[in-house]
């Protein structure tokens, strides 16, 4: 069953998520996507560790910031599902930006990002066990100013719609309050 947890910076999505994750399996597999490139983003993944540890929930820690989609089908079935463990997957736009950043002076960048959501999308709709994907919705602020901002912007809409149509349960967190939105989903 895979589940994707979606909001706004600091909405609570990461917490919820995690606390998901522990309900549904008796231990978990964490992937993090955060690259730490200055000491802000250092302190973060830092604290993010810290919360995990102080929980006293088994979190196995992968760091993984361009080949989700490789990673997860090692992970898919196995090993994982004889522990009995679920994948929490934080945070998919920062895999989204790292893989843009990888490619950003290529002139067919967005094909290519592009490719690898596909790849993304199949291996969640292959993957065997419990997956809990954290992302965000970057759509509802301003319009960036630049091209790439825009770029970022569409390509995670898309990426988070693709996702959410593979997800069994699509939760949105704004305020602290997750929603569960695949169950209300009205459809034509």
């Amino acid at each position: 069953m895979s589940i994707l947890v979606t909001g706004g910076a600091r909405s609570g999505k990461s917490g919820f998520a995690e606390k998901l994750t522990m309900k549904l399996a008796g231990e978990a597999v964490y992937v993090a996507t955060g690259q730490a490139f200055d000491a802000e983003m250092k302190q973060r993944i830092a604290l993010h560790r810290e919360q995990r540890e102080a929980a006293g929930y088994p979190w196995a820690t992968l760091e993984e910031p361009l080949d989700v989609p490789e990673l997860l089908a090692r992970l898919s079935g196995g090993e994982v599902n004889a522990k009995g463990q679920a994948v929490l997957v934080d945070c998919l736009t920062l895999w989204l930006s790292n893989v843009l950043l990888s490619v950003e002076a290529e002139a067919d960048r967005q094909e290519l990002v592009e490719r690898e959501i596909s790849r993304l999308v199949q291996s969640v709709q292959a993957f065997r066990g419990t997956l809990v994907l954290v992302t965000n919705e970057v759509g509802d602020g301003i319009v960036p100013e630049y091209a790439l901002g825009r770029l970022y912007r569409d390509l995670a809409g898309r990426m988070n719609a693709l996702l959410a149509r593979e997800c069994a349960q699509v939760f949105l967190v704004t305020a602290g309050i997750p929603v569960e939105l695949k169950s209300r989903e009205y459809k034509l």
